[in-house]
């Protein structure tokens, strides 16, 4: 079982006789207290869809549910749902907008290394990789000599997210994001 603090976004626990998947995890460190760190975990219910935040201290311990995750790809959008095909025998999960609402701005057709969570039987959610590569659609046109600065401008991606790039980057472009940053971190390389 596993503390508190080692417990990353995404996973799934069972607390309270019931499975959630932790979506967000605030740490803080109180002042005059001997001892650790405190966890606030906003966490959504399997079942209801419901949310709940607790807050945990490092020390205590968290049950794992047991979960399966399954590589998949972004198949297509189904309503208020988005479905994805597993990667090795091409079944369909289907999972709730609102339950990847983070991750949504992240996945297109071209979006690799995701793997759906499964807990039982029913996929839930989705562990994303640390960056991914996406199109700019829409970005003020280059600079030459753009590369020499480090002056920023905005580009909004195939996906809607606005990510600020270098000014010697263009529409059509492909770059990579870091996910949790919401970050460029350079041109995607050439398939």
């Amino acid at each position: 079982m596993p503390k508190a603090g080692e417990i990353k976004k995404n996973a799934a626990i069972d607390y309270n006789d019931r499975v959630y998947i932790v979506k967000d995890i605030e740490r803080s460190v109180p002042q005059g207290r001997a001892g650790g760190s405190l966890y606030r975990m906003r966490m959504y219910d399997l079942v209801t869809g419901g949310k709940i935040d607790e807050t945990f201290k490092d020390s205590d311990l968290l049950n794992l549910a047991d979960i399966s995750k399954r590589p998949a790809k972004f198949s297509y959008i189904d309503g208020d749902e988005y479905v994805f095909m597993d990667n090795e025998d091409y079944s369909l999960y289907n999972i709730n907008k609102e339950s990847i609402a983070d991750e949504i701005l992240f996945i297109d057709e071209s979006t690799e290394g995701m793997q759906v969570i499964i807990v039982e039987d029913n996929p839930v959610a989705l562990d994303m990789p640390s960056s991914v590569d996406l199109l700019i659609t829409e970005t003020d046109p280059s600079l030459k000599g753009g590369s020499a600065t480090a002056r920023t401008k905005p580009a909004i991606l195939s996906t809607g997210l606005t990510v600020q790039v270098p000014e010697h980057i263009s529409t059509g472009d492909r770059i990579k994001v870091n996910i949790e940053e919401r970050k460029f971190m350079g041109r995607a390389d050439s398939k």
